[in-house]
């Protein structure tokens, strides 16, 4: 996988992106939901993210105090303790990794914490969200990390352009 590739044509159409997604956004039809959660498992049917896990590599996920709880059982040790070793809080307050890439991810791409990892973690790239319009923004920053952000919204444009 290519990730500059991705990169590079992600930040090509970023223009062309952000004015399809505002359009959903004015205009959702009335099935996008539908539509949005079929282009997601088309898309995660062509791309393996254990052979990327780019995500994992260059962004970190804010921690809720319920990841936090959970994961510092998952590892036995004291919440404080796992705050003071992997965590810092960034400038909206929030409770993100200290180092990337993240200290949880294996040679082989794999999380050693996957059953319990961070729901921010569960939920990227988020493109099977219902009113997907909602995190334009998000969605768009995205498609420059992840190829499959960037695959869903082409194949996204691609889909509703059929209707």
């Amino acid at each position: 996988m290519d990730l500059q590739l991705y990169k590079d044509q992600a930040l090509l159409k970023q223009k062309e992106h952000r004015k399809f997604l505002d359009g959903l956004k004015k205009k959702p039809p009335k099935n996008l939901d539908y539509i949005v959660q079929e282009t997601h498992e088309e898309v995660f049917e062509k791309i393996d993210c254990l052979k990327c896990a780019n995500c994992c590599k260059t962004t970190g996920p804010l921690f809720t105090e319920k990841d936090i709880e959970r994961i510092s059982k998952h590892l036995r040790m004291k919440q404080a303790d796992f705050e003071e070793k992997f965590l810092q809080v960034d400038e909206d307050r929030d409770k993100v990794l200290k180092n990337l890439p993240c200290h949880f991810l294996s040679e082989d791409n794999t999380c050693t914490i996957y059953e319990v990892r961070p729901k921010a973690c569960r939920e990227f790239p988020h493109t099977d969200r219902k009113k997907i319009y909602q995190i334009n923004h998000l969605t768009l920053k995205n498609t420059i990390i992840c190829p499959a952000a960037f695959e869903f919204v082409e194949k996204l444009q691609n889909n509703l352009g059929k209707l």
